[in-house]
């Protein structure tokens, strides 16, 4: 067995309760059943696919704005209210 890294993750509570079952049903650890979905992901590459199309839409969006000029006026708000919850 190679060496093992210690890692804190957090999950969703689903996903504990999910994986407690699986645990107890499988009879493997919590960590195994981690460490084999990792595997999992590493086997099954994510393939990016991108649409073109919609860039090149956004691209013209933002050169039409751009085009504007300056918005007159103040803006009313601050960075920190846009992450207020």
């Amino acid at each position: 067995m190679s060496k093992m890294v210690r890692k804190q993750v957090y999950i969703e509570s689903k996903q504990e309760r999910r994986l407690k079952q699986m645990a107890g049903e499988s009879g493997l650890s919590e960590a195994e059943l981690i460490r084999q979905g990792i595997n999992r992901c590493f086997e099954r590459p994510v393939e990016l696919t991108y649409d073109l199309s919609a860039w090149k839409e956004e691209k013209a969006f933002i050169k039409q704005w751009i085009t504007r000029g300056k918005v007159k006026g103040q803006r009313r708000w601050t960075r920190d209210e846009l992450y207020d919850g």
